[in-house]
């Protein structure tokens, strides 16, 4: 029902199948262990209603054909950017986890498409899809890969997955023009073609990708991938505040426009349909950008590697209350408000008081800015002020 609301009685079937055309869908299911089974029969419009989901997002720097010409020409592929996208199970909270691709984690024994499988191991994040793709020579064997070294390392079970290249994220950004954003220095990387100018600006999908893969330069940073992580948590952020002020998830034509260009570089699993995404966005239609969180998973230097990270205690509190669909930080529950009445009056009245001096009014407070990558933050939350 959904598509047919978005697509039109008469064209959903040639729209879906365009869309569906766009994407390259891999089949992962016999790499992975375990996989996702429904517990329920599926919904058509969305097959995880009622059931949480989680999706991972990874970040393709993949430098053949167009790509290399965005990025320039290099060898293999690797994924920079990696995150978990929790949606909950009634719609009404998502929370989006980015994993710092130098974290240390157990990377599991990996089977590849050709059947050779690799030994488990202990090493950066990221290596699982570099291993998958130099072992596999596929996108099917680095995914897959990936998911396994996630589902290990989280506890969590991995519905869905995305892999988004260069062309595609530009494409994205430029379906909803451009993304507008808060730039509070100056900032220049010669590496990564990125040069923008103090103040509010829109940001193109060329400069878009620029600012997301920044890593040295001026006004960006220590040049670590832990602070460019702040970075695209604030891009990808603005992304959704811009889908959501622009009604695009409940517009029919914006959306048909969005996932035409969002589509046209992703690869992803067979299970992931433009029924799928269409059901999951009409069902998130009225979400508020309150209930949409960034964080980063919760990190320490690495005790072996001062150059490479490690999880704190506190990230099992959050992989758990993920699994658990409870908001990741948890909630303290807030105390209900006590009015207490006043004692009954068995004095005489008390003489009027003399009318005090009126007081000069308080300024306002300045505006909360919420550290992104470092502290976890909403949609609705300011992250810079210009």
């Amino acid at each position: 029902m959904a598509a047919v609301v978005v697509f039109g009685a008469s064209g959903v079937a040639a729209v879906a199948a365009k869309l569906n055309g766009n994407m390259d869908k891999v089949d992962v299911s016999a790499l992975v262990n375990p996989m996702p089974s429904a517990t329920t029969e599926p919904d058509p419009d969305d097959p995880n209603a009622g059931q949480a989901v989680n999706l991972l997002i990874l970040g393709s720097d993949q430098r053949d054909g167009v790509n290399a010409e965005i990025g320039g020409e290099a060898a293999g592929m690797r994924s920079d950017t990696s995150m978990v996208l929790h949606i909950s199970a009634d719609r009404s909270r998502v929370e989006l986890v980015s994993i710092p691709r130098d974290s240390l984690v157990d990377i599991p024994a990996c089977t590849m498409t050709n059947g050779k499988t690799t030994r488990a191991t202990h090493g950066m994040f990221n290596s699982a899809f570099a291993t998958g793709w130099d072992n596999g020579g596929d996108m099917t064997s680095a995914a897959a890969c990936t998911i396994n070294t996630v589902q290990q390392n989280t506890g969590l079970t991995i519905n869905h997955f995305v892999v988004v290249d260069f062309a595609g994220f530009q494409q994205m950004v430029n379906s909803i023009g451009g993304v507008p954003m808060c730039i509070p220095t100056a900032m220049k990387s010669d590496m990564a073609g990125l040069s923008l100018e103090a103040g509010f600006q829109t940001l193109d999908g060329p400069t878009a990708l620029a600012y997301a893969r920044a890593r040295k330069g001026q006004g960006i940073g220590d040049g670590s991938d832990t602070n460019r992580i702040g970075n695209q948590q604030k891009l990808i952020a603005a992304m959704v505040r811009e889908v959501l002020s622009r009604d695009v998830l409940t517009n029919p034509q914006k959306l048909i426009s969005f996932l035409s260009a969002a589509t046209g570089s992703l690869t992803t699993d067979t299970g992931m349909s433009i029924g799928n995404m269409t059901g999951l966005a009409y069902n998130l239609r009225n979400i508020n950008g309150g209930n949409i969180t960034f964080m980063t998973i919760p990190f320490a230097p690495a005790k072996s590697d001062p150059n490479r990270v490690e999880w704190t205690s506190e990230a099992d509190v959050v992989w758990a209350n993920i699994a658990a669909d409870v908001p990741a930080l948890g909630e303290e529950p807030v105390a209900p408000e006590v009015t207490t009445p006043p004692p009954a009056s068995t004095t005489a009245p008390v003489e009027p008081v003399a009318p005090v001096e009126p007081v000069e009014p308080v300024a306002p407070a300045p505006v909360e800015t919420k550290k992104a990558g470092q502290e976890a933050f909403s949609v609705d939350d300011t992250t810079d002020v210009c």
